[in-house]
This record gives structure tokens, sequence and C-alpha cells, in this order.
């Protein structure tokens, strides 16, 4: 970084004397060369920044995690948890009855407290992936 401020300082040194021995007449036109050069300049920063979020991007990819943070994660796994949700209710009903038919509303409060614990179970495992894929994922610009 500091290779290309002192580039860019003796970029504006040489642009300010080139106004020196020129004149004020020309001073516009050295500008716009020095901020022609500046944006030249940011250009290639922004792009390097961009291939090399990319290619982390791929990396993950390529490691099997799922890029982009959060919104991929929640995202993708929408189907695995509806699904998850769906089962649990299904099975909630047979449950409660044997429940019920075993040991009267306590077995019904035991059989619906076990629902409750795996599903929360599963979602805790899916939110900790998702912070380990978002911690993964995130630039280091």
């Amino acid at each position: 970084m500091e290779a290309r401020d002192t580039e860019l300082e003796k970029e504006l040194d040489v642009t300010l004397q080139a106004r020196r021995e020129l004149g004020a007449e020309y001073e516009p036109a050295l500008i716009e060369s020095f901020l022609e050069k500046l944006d030249q300049r940011l250009d290639a920063t922004v792009d390097r920044r961009v291939r090399r979020q990319l290619a982390e991007q791929q990396m993950i990819r390529a490691r099997g995690a799922r890029p982009g943070g959060a919104g991929a994660v929640v995202g993708e796994n929408f189907g695995e948890r509806f699904g998850f949700a769906i089962v649990s209710l299904i099975l909630a009903v047979p449950l409660s009855g044997i429940g019920v038919g075993a040991a009267g509303l306590g077995g019904l409060i035991v059989t619906w407290a076990g629902i409750v614990g795996v599903n929360a179970a599963h979602s805790l495992r899916g939110l900790s992936r998702w912070r380990r894929v978002r911690n993964d994922a995130e630039p280091d610009i």
C-alpha cells in the first residue's frame, strides 16, 4: 500500500511541477490527466479486490460450503427445515396418543417436550452451521 501511495505522490509532484513550468492555462488539462491516473488506480484496486473475493467464494464452494453468507444458507436449507417441521408434526399425533395412553397427561407433556427438544436441536444445528459459513465467507477487505 505504501508503494502505491508513494507512486501517487510522485504523480502529484510531477503534475504540480508541470503546472509550475507550463503555467495556469494548462492547469485544467493537468488536473484532468492526474484524475484519470487516479481513476485507473482505483479501478485496478477494485478489480483486484473483486477478483480476490470471487476466488475466495470459489474456494468455499470447492470445500463444499455454501457461499454468500447468511442468505444463501438460510434460503438453501429452507426445504430441509420445512420438511423436518412437517415430519415432526405428523409424528406428533401418534406419539401424543401413545404418550397419553401410556402415562396420561404426564406422558403427553414428556412427548411434546421431546418433540420441541428435537426441533430446537435441529434449529440450533442449522444456526451454528449458518454462523460458521457466514464467518468463513466474509471478505478481508
